[in-house]
């Protein structure tokens, strides 16, 4: 099976060709995980300032529910 990976994509496997343990790997995904929920608090705020939400709001949304039943 063919994959055509983005520039992006073959940058990461370069990077991490090298992990030989479990332990290595977890630290990774660690530290991806903790990058990208930084990445996510970093454009929620802006679009937080962009919008000039007020507090309420947030109160509101945490009280809501979202999912869909299958």
């Amino acid at each position: 099976m063919a994959f055509n990976l983005t520039y992006t994509q073959k940058e990461i496997i370069n990077l991490i060709q090298d992990i030989k343990s479990s332990n290595e790997l977890e630290e990774i995904k660690s530290l991806l995980i903790i990058y990208l929920a930084d990445r996510v608090t970093r454009e929620a705020d802006k679009a937080v300032e962009d919008k000039n939400y007020p507090s309420s709001v947030f109160e509101k949304w945490k009280n809501e529910h979202y999912r869909k039943t299958a």
